[in-house]
């Protein structure tokens, strides 16, 4: 085989490698779940819950109807949201 056909499937590998994180990451960002618990402070946001386990949290639940987040409630901490999630 010569280096011109390793390199075409070597290219074609990768693209279909491509096609697959793309859907993989596709499917990571499905929303899961009906609730949410967003940090009030706008630096903690999308970060790990045990990075700020004592800032206070917005509670979030999903309406079916708009498919918007609507705000329920406060959470105090990390472990008052984790409990309204398992809810």
């Amino acid at each position: 085989m010569g280096d011109r056909e390793e390199s075409e499937q070597s290219e074609e590998s990768l693209v279909e490698w491509a096609r697959k994180r793309d859907r993989r990451r596709a499917s990571d960002r499905q929303i899961t779940g009906r609730r949410r618990a967003e940090p009030l402070d706008p630096a903690a946001r999308g970060r790990a819950a045990h990075l700020s386990p004592d800032a206070p949290r917005v509670l979030l639940e999903l309406d079916d109807t708009t498919g918007q987040w609507i705000p329920v409630g406060l959470a105090a901490d990390a472990r008052e949201a984790a409990a309204f999630l398992a809810g």
